[in-house]
């Protein structure tokens, strides 16, 4: 999986618990300043652990029936901070997507409907979080992730 050639997408994925978090949205949206968010939830007691996975760009493929996630060796272990810059932090290798955040999400209404709950990427049915842009996405996140036992 992980040495064979594959496409990235836009997006990047922290581990938390057991699972990942993928994390979508367009240029400027708040992919890194989210996946900060939840590593420093994590380092405050609010999530249990959280690792970076990958930013910005991260490839995904479906083994097994799950989402797998893992980072292009050029970026592992790479985390843009604004105003900081490029920050090298400890990185997981790989992850089982089970939530996708959706950043400046059109259907990120207050109350979305079920539908708006579940993606499917690559054949893979995944939890879906959309948040409405200007949303706090990282107080949502960690709160899916405390509705599904995961913190």
């Amino acid at each position: 999986m992980m040495d064979r050639p594959s496409p990235t997408i836009h997006a990047s994925a922290v581990l938390t618990g057991a699972r990942a978090v993928l994390i979508r949205g367009p240029a400027g949206s708040g992919k890194s300043r989210l996946v900060l968010a939840l590593l420093e939830a994590a380092q405050a007691g609010r999530l249990r652990f959280a690792r970076l996975v990958a930013d910005d760009r991260t490839h995904l493929d479906a083994v097994n029936g799950r989402l797998i996630v893992w980072p292009p060796s050029a970026l592992a272990g790479l985390l843009e901070v604004h105003g900081l810059g490029i920050v090298r932090l400890p990185f997981e290798s790989v992850g089982a997507v089970g939530l996708v955040v959706d950043l400046a999400a059109p259907d990120g209404d207050r109350l979305p409907p079920a539908e708006s709950r579940m993606a499917v990427i690559e054949g893979v049915p995944v939890r879906r979080l959309p948040v409405a842009p200007g949303a706090d996405a990282p107080r949502l996140t960690v709160a899916a992730l405390m509705a599904e036992g995961a913190v």
